[in-house]
């Protein structure tokens, strides 16, 4: 649905405790791989439960919504599709010049979608100044997002990790003329980074992510402010009625991404199937005859390894619980998702020493433990040993369990953001008024004062 319209000025309207009218940006949103369709939809439910009317601006693939969200779809070419990707629809089928902008990056090896999206989402935007009150760009990071500012249009951006760090890890990876094609399509990445520095304030998952957004894009430590995620307790929860699968082990990663971490654990698996009876479950969906689904036939997995994809929280939520132990193998994370599910589940979980993953994870190895990323036989020997040791992971579902429920709730996170929502529209308002002072969390504060 696009609304047109011909006011130059947005309407004023107080903040405070008052509802507030949220656009909330999405280049793309799939449900159960990326994090950004589940950031997306957890967010923009609970934020419609505190009272707030919240639109979705997304791109395809579009986010399943919970009842109270109003979903505005800003079609791109869908030049990505999982059916038929990297292939341009016929000519007469393209409508504008953005159009032919995402057509001629793709073609040229570029990734366009952030680009691109900003610009649609800055044009119908502009042509709606009065319908709200606050927009909140969730990591598209493009130039059309300095139009939005420009507007005067108060402007919140969540940044989950910089993807400088992705590009960097896959270059590593790339051999040949592969190196010249991943900073190609990796092209992106130089205008987040231009574009962040001009953006206050930036909500950050975690102060690890922090701490990379600054030195990877040059961001002000003072424009950042913690804000984490969440779970949603109402299908990842423990669940006595589902029996752990004796060997079962669980991982919610992109397959193919080298950050995911998914080789070294495909790794870790096919020693321990030596040993014992083990099934790894991954819920992702691989490229038929890519990097990962070759690496299951080269180590003699395929009767071993089970790929899922398309399945609804309930189910995985059910998938989680169903498993003795869960893996997060990652080489970076901003904040992961796919532990604090785990967690929440009262799942036995193993993570890697990398990123955000100690500060969701805990170092005290009371909720989970953590491991240095990419060595397969010292992931093995952790799985044998919470897999021998049944009190251990009886110890470690409840501890997770708690640690969910003390610090991470979308509930909590909807609270959260309407306070920088407010805070921000009243300083780009001028009237001081809203929360009231620097509601940034303590650490943050004291970077921002030179401690």
């Amino acid at each position: 649905m696009t609304q047109s319209g011909t006011s130059t000025e947005p309407t004023p309207r107080p903040s405070g405790d008052r509802p507030l009218r949220v656009a909330l940006l999405s280049y793309r949103s799939k449900q159960h791989v990326g994090g950004q369709g589940v950031y997306v939809r957890h967010l923009s439910r609970e934020l419609a439960a505190l009272g707030h009317e919240v639109t979705v601006f997304s791109g395809q693939p579009y986010p399943v919504l919970d009842e109270g969200v109003t979903l505005e779809k800003l079609p791109s070419l869908d030049l990505y599709n999982d059916v038929n990707p990297f292939v341009a629809p016929p000519v007469r089928q393209w409508r504008d010049w953005i159009d032919v902008l995402e057509v001629v990056t793709m073609w040229t090896a570029g990734f366009p979608e952030p680009l691109t999206y900003s610009l649609r989402a800055n044009r119908e935007l502009r042509r709606r100044l009065g319908d709200f009150d606050v927009v909140h760009d969730n990591q598209t990071l493009g130039w059309g997002l300095l139009g939005v500012k420009s507007a005067g249009i108060p402007l919140v951006t969540t940044i989950h990790h910089p993807i400088s760090v992705d590009r960097r890890i896959e270059l590593e990876e790339a051999k040949g003329l592969q190196k010249l094609s991943k900073r190609r399509w990796y092209g992106f990445v130089k205008m987040q980074a231009r574009v962040a520095r001009k953006l206050d304030p930036i909500l950050v998952p975690s102060q690890s992510s922090a701490d990379d957004i600054a030195r990877e894009f040059g961001v002000a430590p003072a424009t950042m402010e913690v804000t984490p995620l969440g779970v949603d307790t109402r299908y990842f929860h423990p669940r006595t009625e589902v029996e752990r699968v004796p060997g079962r082990i669980v991982c919610t990663a992109s397959a193919d991404s080298p950050l995911k971490g998914v080789s070294v654990l495909l790794r870790a698996a096919a020693k321990l199937a030596t040993e014992r009876d083990v099934t790894l479950t991954i819920v992702s969906k691989p490229k038929p005859g890519g990097p990962t689904d070759q690496l299951v036939d080269e180590l003699g997995l395929r009767d071993r390894v089970e790929f899922v994809s398309g399945i609804g929280d309930r189910e995985l939520g059910e998938l989680i619980s169903s498993a003795q132990v869960a893996v997060v193998p990652s080489f970076y994370e901003g904040f992961s998702l796919p532990a604090v599910e785990a967690m929440a589940c009262g799942t036995p979980l193993i993570a890697s020493h990398a990123g955000a993953l100690p500060e969701v994870v805990g170092t005290d190895g009371v909720a989970g433990r953590l491991i240095p990323p990419g060595d397969p036989e010292l992931l093995a020997a952790e799985l044998t040993s919470l897999f021998d040791d049944d009190a251990e992971r009886e110890r470690m579902s409840a501890a997770a369990w708690r640690r969910v429920q003390e610090r991470f709730t979308w509930k909590a996170v909807a609270e959260l953001t309407a306070q920088r929502y407010a805070s921000t529209i009243d300083a780009v308002k001028g009237t001081g008024a809203g929360t009231g002072g620097d509601t940034r969390p303590a650490p943050v504060r004291a970077r921002a004062n030179g401690a």
